[in-house]
């Protein structure tokens, strides 16, 4: 049974391994700095964070007021 496993077979292995450890690191970057842009929603003034929210896409703009809602209770 070991010997059926060739090099490129554990080369390919490594390859998507990498590649899953790349995609999951990213997306917990982004978690990670959407959060941190909701602390900084969070500390500002009503009017500022609107002036702020309206120069975002508006989709971006939904999920950010939704997120805030539900966390924070803010509207």
């Amino acid at each position: 049974m070991v010997a059926d496993i060739s090099l490129t077979s554990v080369i390919i292995w490594a390859i998507c391994l990498l590649l899953a450890a790349g995609v999951a690191w990213s997306r917990y970057e982004k978690k990670k700095t959407r959060d941190k842009f909701l602390r900084e929603l969070i500390a500002m003034d009503p009017v500022r964070r609107e002036k702020v929210l309206g120069r975002l896409r508006p989709d971006m703009q939904t999920d950010l007021r939704q997120q805030l809602m539900e966390r924070f209770r803010i509207s």
